[in-house]
This record gives structure tokens, sequence and C-alpha cells, in this order.
């Protein structure tokens, strides 16, 4: 399973949809919200073994598949 895999399958859970396409914008498309993020971050921490500090919690890190997926190894994950 890839991490685009991996991400997709969070968000399915948390959101109950999936995006368009990679690089949809995860907010105004509605799938995630400010509520919504804080449970992402969970997943992804649990996931991938990565671990996002308060100061990265932003929506512009993570408003896209491929923007998440690039956050996580940046992260090392």
């Amino acid at each position: 399973m890839t991490k685009e895999d991996k991400v997709l399958a969070i968000l399915k859970d948390i959101s109950k949809k999936t995006p368009g396409d990679l690089d949809e914008s995860l907010f105004d498309s509605g799938l995630l919200d400010s509520f919504a993020l804080t449970d992402l971050v969970a997943s992804l921490e649990e996931k991938f073994g990565v671990k996002v500090a308060d100061s990265d919690l932003r929506p512009r890190n993570f408003d896209s598949v491929n923007k998440i997926v690039a956050y996580v190894e940046k992260q090392g994950g």
C-alpha cells in the first residue's frame, strides 16, 4: 500500500469520502474542516509513526493528499 493509499484510507475513515484527485483542496471541497484536521493528524501520527508539531497544524500543510504525503515524508514517515 502506497503512502497515497494510506492517506486516502484515513480520509475515507474520517470524512466517509475521498477526493477526486490527489491535488484537490480537502478544505475547499468540504472533506476536511478544523475539527477533522485533529483526527487526521492523530491518524497520521499513528499510521506513519511521525509527530506533528503544534506549529505545523495549519490547513495549508494538509490541504491535499499530495501535501499530506509530502509532509509525512519530510517528517521521516
